[in-house]
């Protein structure tokens, strides 16, 4: 059984800054790539960025520049720092890893709970 648990969402004032964290937990063989997705109300959920297992990274437009992923592979774990908040955002982030299970399996791909992020004008 695989566990993905977020923690750092929060309220932020516009500039500021929030760390977010995903945790993988349970057995598996490997991670591939890792991933933060967002989705503001009334809006699809979109692909925020994305980090290969070689460390490889990409980033939706609206935030290069602010926004930096990396992950901790002892620890099974993928971050989103985000600076320069602003209010567009706000927004329920969810992080995304792919996993596989056993040497035999194909990847598997697992959502976190989701976080707030809320920033304030």
């Amino acid at each position: 059984q695989v566990q993905l648990v977020e923690s750092g969402g929060g309220l932020v004032q516009a500039g500021g800054s929030l760390r977010l964290s995903c945790a993988a937990s349970g057995s598996f063989f490997s991670i591939n790539a890792m991933g933060w997705y967002r989705q503001a109300p009334g809006k699809q959920r979109e692909l925020v960025a994305v980090i290969t297992s070689g460390s490889s990274s990409n980033y939706v437009d609206s935030v290069k520049g602010r926004f930096t992923i990396s992950r901790d592979n002892a620890k099974n774990t993928v971050y989103l720092q985000m600076n320069s908040l602003k209010p567009e955002d706000t927004a329920v982030y969810y992080c995304n890893v792919d996993i596989v299970i056993t040497r035999w399996d194909r990847i598997s791909r697992y959502w976190g709970q989701g976080t707030q992020v809320t920033v304030s004008s």
